[in-house]
């Protein structure tokens, strides 16, 4: 089932080289590449959580790799589809408990290797978003050192190598959402 779901929501992607990396390794690796013990490389679920009118963005710094990024983890054996993995670690490393997405359409599209701390050699991040208002009491998970607010035009040095790319690109499909009314803060 989660694999059906990724590969129809793979495939919605337009093209483009990333889109075709991940559709041939989750084909090629199957249900094991939804597993953490799938082998050294599976596939894992993020969210890109925005403020209302989409001017700033919460993320945590995470412990293992010492970097400020959005919410994320492995898939569990209860998440249905990797998008509600997304939502799970979202509301598990920001503590808010009614975090939703905007979408079950992919956003995000990020292979990262792994180095020192983690026991996987890399990850195939599949990215959703979510809007919360500012001002949701959030809370630091075991994971992280820190959940911060940071406005999206002055995000801090201590992110991954092409981040404020990424969370442009995010932020941009996101807006475009056609029934995304950003006048009603979401909780």
């Amino acid at each position: 089932m989660r694999l059906d779901d990724l590969l129809t929501s793979l495939r919605a992607l337009p093209e483009s080289e990333p889109r075709e990396e991940y559709l041939r390794f989750v084909t090629t690796a199957g249900d094991a590449a939804l597993r953490r013990d799938g082998g050294p490389e599976h596939v894992t679920g993020s969210c890109f959580v925005f403020s209302p009118n989409f001017d700033r963005v919460l993320l945590c710094f995470h412990r293992k790799g010492q970097f400020w990024v959005q919410f994320g983890g492995h898939l569990e054996p209860q998440d249905a589809t990797v998008a509600k993995a997304a939502q799970r670690e979202a509301r598990e490393e920001s503590g808010i408990s009614d975090l939703n997405l905007l979408s079950s359409a992919i956003m995000d599209l990020d292979r990262h290797d792994l180095h020192g701390g983690f026991s996987c050699s890399a990850h195939w991040d599949v990215g959703y978003a979510a809007v919360v208002s500012s001002d949701v009491v959030i809370s630091v998970s075991d994971e992280s050192e820190a959940v911060r607010w940071f406005p999206v035009s002055a995000l801090p040095a201590q992110v991954p190598a092409g981040f404020g790319a990424r969370l442009d690109l995010v932020r941009r499909t996101a807006m475009s959402l056609p029934h995304l009314d950003t006048s009603t803060p979401q909780h």
